[in-house]
C-alpha cells in the first residue's frame, strides 16, 4: 500500500496538536485532520474561556470584599459586553499557539474536514480525499454529556460549547450538574450578578469531601443555592425562561447550564471498520494507549478516562515516543493531578484520603492549615488547608484547599511519582512570605516526629554533656 504519510492525527486540540507536532519536529510526514477549530475545546469552550470568565468575576468580587481592608468600593457594576470583549481577547492571544501557520511551519500538512476510517491498514477518508499511514492517532475530544431528562431535548438549554455565545447576563442560571465545571461557573456568574442554583446529586463527587465543603461553603456564603441529592425529572420552557423539576420541588429560571460531565466525541469516524472497540465511557486503550487495532492510539478525551486538558499534552507526549521513537512509553495517573478553579481554588494530586484508605488500608494524614501561613494571614485569606495523605512511609495523595492551591501541586506531584521526596521539600528555601511555606511545613511534620524522638533528643543531651565537660 502507497503512504501518503507516516502519521494520521485526527483532531488539533490538545493532545493532538502535541503528537502532531512533536512528531513533525521528529522529522515524520504528519497529516492533522480537523473539522472544527484550531485547538479543541480547552482553547475556544473550555479551560481559557472559563478561566477568563473567572477572572473577571473574582475582580468584581474583590471589589466587594474591599471594605474589611479599610478600602471603600460601591457595589461593582458589571458590564456583560465588556466581560465577553475579556473572554473573547483571552482566546485571541493564546490562539496563534495552537494555529495553523505553527504547525505548518514545522512540517504538519493540516487539513479542514472530518475524518473516516476506512480499514484496519491505515487507511482515512476526508471528504473525497484518502490518506494512507502505518500509524494513526485518534485525538477526536468529547462533547457535553446531554442527560436523559423528559422534556430537555424541546427546552432551550445551554452547555460549556453554547455558554460562551450569551449577549446578556442571565437573571437566574440553573446549572444541572455539580462537576468541577458547574461549580465554577455558579461561581462565576454569581458573582457577575446572575442568581443562581445548582441541582446536583453530589456537588464535587471526585474530591474530597472535607475539602469540597470548604469550596460549596463559600459559594453558599455568596449566595449560590445548592441543591443536594436532587435530580431533575423533568424540565421545560416558560414564558420567563425554564423549569426544572425535581423530587425535592420544582426550581425556577432565566437560562439553564447542562454540566454533566463529557462523552468522546467518535460518531461518525466508522470505528467498526478500523477494528477500534469503544466502551461507554470511550474508546478502549491499554497502559500505552493502544486500541484494539495495535496500529490506532486514542488519546485525550476520545478515550475512556480522565478528561483533562494536562492529562491529553502528557498523552500526545506518550504517543510521540511510542509513534516517532519507537519506545514503550506508557501512562501512569499515580500522580494526576486536577484542579477546580473556584475561590477558594481545590486541588488534589493523587489518591484523596477516603480512596487511598480503599487501597491500602492502613494510612498517615499529616496537614497544615492556611491559617498558620504568614502570607495568607498578611492578606486576610485564610481558608483552606493541605492534607497530605501517606501509606507504608510514601505520600500517595495530596489536597490543598486555599488560595492559589493550584500553583502548589507541582512538589507533590513530583513526590508521588517518586521524582522528589518528602524530606527535600521539608529542607527547600523557599521565599517568606508565600503559601509554598505550607508544603514545606506539612512535609516538615512527616519527620517531625523523627526528627524530635527520643533518639535524636538524647544524641543533643549527650553531645551538650560532652560539649560542657571539654568546655568547648
Amino acid at each position: 500500500m502507497s503512504r501518503t504519510h507516516d502519521l494520521i492525527v485526527v483532531g488539533a486540540g490538545a493532545a493532538g496538536l502535541t503528537a502532531a507536532g512533536g512528531c513533525a519536529r521528529l522529522g515524520l510526514r504528519v497529516a492533522l485532520v480537523e473539522r472544527d477549530r484550531m485547538g479543541g475545546e480547552c482553547l475556544n469552550t473550555g479551560c481559557v474561556p472559563s478561566k477568563a470568565l473567572l477572572a473577571a468575576a473574582h475582580r468584581a468580587q474583590a471589589v466587594r470584599d474591599a471594605g474589611r481592608f479599610g478600602v471603600g468600593a460601591p457595589e461593582p457594576a458589571i458590564d456583560f459586553a465588556g466581560v465577553r470583549a475579556h473572554v473573547r481577547a483571552a482566546i485571541d492571544t493564546i490562539a496563534p499557539h495552537d494555529s495553523e501557520e505553527r504547525f505548518r511551519a514545522w512540517g504538519v500538512e493540516v487539513i479542514r474536514g472530518a475524518a473516516r476510517l476506512m480499514d484496519r491498514d491505515g487507511r482515512v477518508a476526508v471528504d473525497g480525499r484518502v490518506l494512507s499511514a502505518p500509524r494513526i492517532v485518534l485525538a477526536v475530544g468529547s462533547r457535553p454529556a446531554i442527560p436523559d431528562i423528559a422534556g430537555l431535548p424541546e427546552t432551550p438549554h445551554l452547555t460549556n460549547e453554547t455558554l460562551w455565545d450569551l449577549d446578556r447576563l442571565p437573571d437566574h442560571l440553573v446549572v444541572l450538574g455539580g462537576g468541577a465545571v458547574g461549580i465554577e461557573m455558579a461561581q462565576a456568574f454569581r458573582r457577575l450578578g446572575s442568581a443562581v442554583t445548582v441541582i446536583a446529586d453530589r456537588p464535587l463527587p471526585r474530591d474530597d469531601p472535607e475539602a469540597a465543603a470548604v469550596v460549596l461553603d463559600r459559594l453558599a456564603a455568596e449566595g449560590v443555592a445548592i441543591r443536594c441529592s436532587a435530580r431533575a425529572t423533568r424540565v421545560a420552557a416558560i414564558p420567563s425562561g425554564v423549569r426544572v423539576e425535581t423530587a425535592a420541588g420544582a426550581v425556577e429560571g432565566s437560562h439553564l447550564l447542562i454540566a454533566a460531565g463529557r462523552r468522546a466525541a467518535v460518531d461518525g469516524l466508522s470505528l467498526d471498520a478500523a477494528g477500534v472497540a469503544v466502551d461507554p465511557g470511550g474508546i478502549r486503550v491499554d497502559a500505552g494507549l493502544r486500541t484494539s487495532n495495535p496500529r490506532i492510539l486514542a488519546i485525550g478525551d476520545a478515550r475512556d478516562g480522565p478528561r483533562l486538558t494536562h492529562v491529553a499534552g502528557q498523552e500526545g507526549t506518550v504517543a510521540v515516543m511510542r509513534v516517532a521513537l519507537g519506545l514503550p512509553a506508557r501512562v501512569s495517573r499515580a500522580a494526576l493531578p486536577w484542579v477546580t478553579f473556584t475561590d477558594p481554588e481545590l486541588a488534589q494530586i493523587g489518591l484523596t484520603e477516603a480512596t487511598a484508605r480503599e487501597h491500602h488500608g492502613r494510612v498517615g494524614v499529616h496537614r497544615e492549615a492556611f491559617t498558620r501561613n504568614d502570607r495568607a494571614v498578611a492578606e486576610g485569606d485564610t481558608v483552606g488547608f493541605v492534607k497530605v495523605v501517606t501509606a507504608r512511609g510514601r505520600v500517595v495523595g495530596v489536597t490543598v484547599v486555599g488560595a492559589g492551591a493550584g500553583e502548589m501541586a507541582l512538589p507533590w506531584s513530583l513526590a508521588i511519582a517518586g521524582k522528589a521526596s518528602p524530606w527535600a521539600i521539608s529542607g527547600a528555601v523557599v521565599p517568606y512570605p508565600t503559601r509554598s511555606e505550607l508544603s514545606k511545613a506539612v512535609a516538615f511534620s512527616l519527620f517531625e516526629p523523627w526528627i524530635f524522638g527520643a533518639a535524636a533528643r538524647c544524641w543533643a543531651r549527650l553531645l551538650a554533656r560532652a560539649r560542657r565537660r571539654v568546655g568547648g
